[in-house]
């Protein structure tokens, strides 16, 4: 029985080229970047080239702008703790649907630093409205993140405007960039952010690497102190292999970006009416066009989302209920929650997030799996609910 992987966004298989790439760095091209020998130097130089790489990719105006790290979450992390570290006090705005790096950072912040944290509300859609954003901007507001796009509903921020307004205030702003990485624009003056994070687990590149955009006048306290690499702000030795798949990933996701979401809203759309037209009580969560192309997020009325996926678990089907950083939890979402679903509701939740390797076949047969399972799981289910009298989303939101 052939595997179906449809779990995208918790993170991607390495590409075949971009483990080309790392292979040489782990036993033939060993050296430590920062020894003055031969091999040291030809390490160094790599880590030169895969920084310039990026910041052509991201549009960044300088090389000592780019800061590798060990994960998305580090990134994060080093973003918003060390804007806190140099000012100490102050106002944090964020949104309630952050991935879980940010929501726990600031609220770490919050209880044990005595920082004041503003979570702006979305709307049925997952949207954060940039209005809310400059309504929330006060004297002492010394930091403002927002996510770039989704991790569970794959809702688009209006990043752009969001950044256009903070500029204008003079209120720094950054963005978790992770789930945009293969699928958006990364062009961080179009952005006009002064910070943004990306991870290679997303872009089909190697999982313990990550990436800090940092504008050179943002000044941020470092979290590991020691030799001083990263131009000071990431200490430790470097992994070259990491950074240089990071950097061919990220290059072979940009450059192939248009055509693969051309392919992903086709394969997106034969999944989603497929699901709508043969399951009753059933929606898709997130916003219908400003989406990320290949984030399907559905929900199932009367069942729990875990016991779907275990079931498609038994077919080969690997999908999941939410982010995976918070898969040990039985509470719903806080991502649906937050869009306004009831929580009874938000239980039967599915997140399908296509990659580069899901066919139209693959598609079918969920498909053809997914009405039976649901029907099973309905037969056994105490709960029915009218979704009707619920006006989930304010529209119909079936079809029979």
């Amino acid at each position: 029985m052939k595997e179906i992987y449809l779990d995208n966004a918790a993170t991607t298989s390495v590409r075949n080229e971009v483990l080309g790439v790392m292979n040489k760095y782990f036993q033939e091209e060993y050296g430590n970047p920062g020894s003055f020998h031969t091999i040291g130097l030809r390490s160094k130089r790599v880590i030169d080239s895969a920084r310039e790489t990026v910041r052509d990719i991201i549009n960044a105006k300088r090389v000592d702008e780019i800061i590798f790290t060990g994960s998305g979450t580090e990134s994060v992390n080093l973003a918003i703790k060390g804007i806190s570290e140099k000012y100490r006090k102050g106002h944090i705005i964020t949104s309630t649907i952050e991935h879980e790096a940010v929501i726990e950072t600031v609220n770490y912040l919050e209880k044990e630093k005595g920082f004041d944290v503003t979570k702006i509300p979305v709307d049925k859609y997952g949207l954060v409205n940039p209005n809310d954003v400059e309504d929330a901007i006060r004297e002492d507001t010394i930091l403002v993140s927002i996510m770039y796009a989704n991790n569970e509903i794959g809702t688009i921020q209006p990043i752009e405007e969001i950044g256009k307004i903070c500029k204008r205030t003079a209120v720094l702003f950054h963005t978790d960039a992770c789930q945009a990485g293969g699928m958006l624009d990364l062009d961080v003056e179009k952005l006009n952010v002064d910070m943004m994070t990306l991870n290679g687990s997303k872009i089909y590149g190697p999982k313990g690497v990550g990436m800090l955009y940092k504008k050179k006048s943002v000044k941020v306290t470092p979290l590991i102190h020691g030799g001083g690499q990263e131009f000071g702000m990431r200490s430790g030795t470097e992994n070259v292999a990491f950074i240089a798949g990071f950097s061919e990933a990220l290059r072979l996701a940009q450059s192939e970006r248009i055509n693969e979401t051309k392919r992903l809203l086709e394969l997106r759309k034969m999944l989603e009416s497929g699901i709508l037209n043969n399951i009753p009580k059933t929606f898709i969560n997130g916003h219908p066009t400003m989406r990320l192309p290949n984030n399907a997020n559905i929900t199932i009325s009367d069942i729990e989302g875990e016991a779907m996926m275990l079931y498609l678990n038994e077919f080969g089907i690997c999908t999941s209920t939410g982010s995976a950083c918070t898969s040990q939890s039985l509470d719903p979402s806080h991502v649906i929650l937050a869009c306004g679903l009831p929580y009874e509701v938000a239980h039967g939740t599915l997140r399908f997030t296509l990659g580069r390797k899901t066919t139209k076949e693959d598609i079918k047969r969920i498909i053809k799996v997914l009405p039976g399972i649901v029907t099973t799981l309905r037969r056994i289910s105490p709960v029915n609910i009218d979704v009707d009298k619920l006006n989930i989303h304010g529209e119909k939101v079936y079809v029979n």
